[in-house]
């Protein structure tokens, strides 16, 4: 937090005494928020926030470098809206996009701003070894958009075919997966697709417009014990409502060039009720 304070402060080109009276404060407090001796105020940061806001101050990019590791370390990145406690364990939600297990981005953005939302997440840098591990790669394409659907719980009517059976079991068998991330750009567009508004030829193209980040998953426990903790660091207020400003903004960007993309497409390809309607054939 020392170090976004005195980056919003040296970017207004101000002093501790002027931000200070800005804020209405005395700078021997703005002097002790930049040593790291006491965070700021829910309140405080709320009116930095605002001060942000107010000079058309944008800091996402700051903090996503801040916890961007040495391009030279293979890490993934990892958020916890209450904090890891104990081992990592593959125990996420079902209806995530691959299933249950522990979930791991290689874009910190993607990452940071999928717990925006939250109250008191914590963001994490992990090391991940993968030797002896069993690795399902799905290419981004149909199989990983119905992969999605299965998980999500789109496929039920199909349950008992040959269709649903195929992504029941995708996966068996394996220790990991890895496919690109259905992340604050993308959520929009899938689910237009799975509730019959776009086509797959529409939804692929607007995928790789997109150029999506990775995400791995450990799905067994054998995996999740070679994951190791480099680094935790808990997000503060500030850091939130900057980082979702940052996913509206994503949002909107993604919903705008995939609306592009799928008028291009309108008349392409098949819709999800379509493929699945095939798939009884």
């Amino acid at each position: 937090m020392q170090d976004l304070v005195k980056t919003i402060r040296k970017k207004l080109n101000l002093s501790q005494e002027q931000i200070a009276s800005l804020m209405g404060i005395s700078p021997v407090t703005v002097n002790r928020w930049e040593n790291g001796k006491v965070n700021p105020s829910l309140m405080a940061q709320k009116q930095l926030y605002d001060i942000c806001i107010s000079h058309h101050l944008e800091l996402s990019d700051y903090i996503v470098e801040r916890e961007q590791a040495d391009e030279n370390m293979h890490v993934l990145y990892h958020a916890s809206r209450y904090g890891l406690s104990g081992n990592i364990q593959p125990s996420s939600r079902s209806r995530c996009d691959f299933g249950k297990g522990f979930y791991m981005g290689t874009d910190p953005i993607d990452t940071l701003t999928l717990v925006c939302n939250e109250k008191n997440p914590i963001f994490y840098t992990l090391e991940f070894d993968m030797e002896n591990l069993s690795i399902l790669d799905v290419e981004l394409g149909i199989d990983w958009a119905m992969l999605i659907a299965y998980y999500r719980g789109y496929m039920e009517e199909e349950k008992g075919s040959a269709f649903y059976e195929k992504y029941a079991h995708m996966t068996d068998g394996y220790d990991v997966i890895v496919g690109y991330i259905a992340n604050d750009r993308m959520y929009q567009v899938l689910t237009d697709f799975f509730e019959r508004r776009i086509t797959d030829t529409a939804l692929i193209s607007s995928l790789s417009a997109l150029k999506l980040g990775r995400q791995y998953v450990a799905i067994t426990q054998k995996a999740c014990d070679k994951i190791k903790i480099i680094k935790k660091r808990p997000l503060q207020k500030l850091d939130l409502m900057i980082l979702k400003d940052r996913s509206v903004v994503r949002r909107k960007e993604g919903i705008e060039l995939a609306t592009r993309i799928v008028t291009e497409h309108r008349r392409d390809g098949l819709y999800f009720d379509e493929i699945l309607r095939g798939a009884e054939l």
